[in-house]
């Protein structure tokens, strides 16, 4: 008789599907537009690459892990149920940090890292008080990304003053990492 796992890990395994999908897109997506701009081709193709990687990734996954899927989608389906205080700290940690990047768009790499580090961080932290939930691996996504920060900034002042490009590389390339590693400890945790 086959053992029946529960819906705990079951729910863990589905969002280490979902953080690796997001892994291998972003990294999929940054080499590819670096071999674009190192190949002059138009920005627009930008757009497209982006698309393409997350469609055709998500595509498979969804595909291939559907049943999975539905576990995410009622996981993220607690948030709806939270007091508009933390709906509105979650909303300004996640958006935030995005709608800085217009206000200081030289910034862009690290505002990018904050949003990421700030969004899943809060989320983890309003979801652990709130639905007595234990996401890790969006406590990993978030650590890993704030960390990344002074990372970035100094490999970007010391090495790629010069490379604008390279440093928004590294920094799409450390927010993959972060789901990478959060993707694997949940698909192979089972706490």
């Amino acid at each position: 008789m086959l053992k029946r796992e529960p819906e705990t890990v079951l729910v863990r395994r589905a969002f280490g599907v979902l953080f690796l999908a997001i892994s291998a897109a972003l990294l999929s997506g940054t080499l590819l537009i670096e071999f674009i701009g190192s190949n002059h081709y138009p920005v627009i193709f930008n757009t497209f690459i982006w698309v393409a990687c997350f469609g055709i990734i998500f595509a498979v996954i969804f595909t291939r892990f559907r049943s999975s899927m539905l576990f995410v989608r009622k996981r993220m389906k607690q948030s709806v149920k939270w007091p508009m205080t933390a709906k509105v700290i979650n909303g300004f940690c996640w958006a935030g940090p995005f709608l800085a990047i217009g206000l200081i768009p030289s910034a862009y790499q690290y505002f990018i890292l904050l949003g990421i580090g700030m969004g899943n961080l809060s989320t983890f932290i309003l979801m652990k008080t709130i639905n007595n939930l234990n996401n890790k691996e969006q406590l990993i996504v978030g650590s890993i990304s704030l960390i990344s920060i002074p990372l970035a900034a100094g490999l970007d002042t010391s090495f790629f003053s010069a490379r604008s490009d390279i440093a928004v590389l590294l920094s799409r390339a450390l927010i993959a990492v972060a789901y990478g590693i959060a993707g694997i400890y949940a698909y192979f945790s089972s706490i």
